[in-house]
């Protein structure tokens, strides 16, 4: 999405990448159940739910202020293998680092209140995912002082 310099297409363009993100969670997810026991999966469906739900608002925000929404990828490179629970887990981190540094860029960008409202709602659900999953894969500390911010 071209940013022309004027504020909301720099919270369009935000909006947009937080949307990618939203997808490529999506999709990630899907890998996370599957490596998941059966009767495993209920937090990965949670997520993925969770995600799918993001990303349709996001679409539909973009929409409504006639922009074009980045579509899906066809798939999306995973960033190790996921051969066991723990990779699972471990991915789901990943995933949920990814949206929450999407949706800082866009606290930073966005000048509505309502999409920094959004935003806020949105990290923080994140977070939460992620200490979950944070647990799961036996990583410490399992909470992030300031989700979505590089160390």
């Amino acid at each position: 999405m071209a940013d022309d310099g004027s504020t909301g297409s720099t919270e369009d363009a935000a909006l947009d990448d937080v949307l990618a993100a939203e997808h490529a969670a999506v999709w990630g997810y899907g890998v996370v159940g599957a490596a998941l026991p059966p009767e495993g999966r209920g937090p990965a469906a949670d997520g993925e739910r969770a995600h799918r739900d993001s990303r349709d608002r996001l679409a539909e925000l973009l929409d409504e202020r006639d922009a074009d929404p980045v579509p899906a990828g066809a798939g999306y490179e995973l960033p190790f293998p996921v051969l066991s629970a723990a990779d699972a887990a471990a991915l789901a981190v990943v995933l949920e680092e990814g949206v929450s540094a999407a949706w800082v860029a866009l606290l930073d960008a966005a000048a509505d209140a309502e999409v920094r409202q959004l935003a806020v709602d949105s990290l923080g659900a994140a977070e939460e995912r992620a200490v979950a999953w944070r647990t799961a894969a036996g990583r410490t500390p399992v909470t992030t002082a300031l989700p979505g911010l590089p160390d």
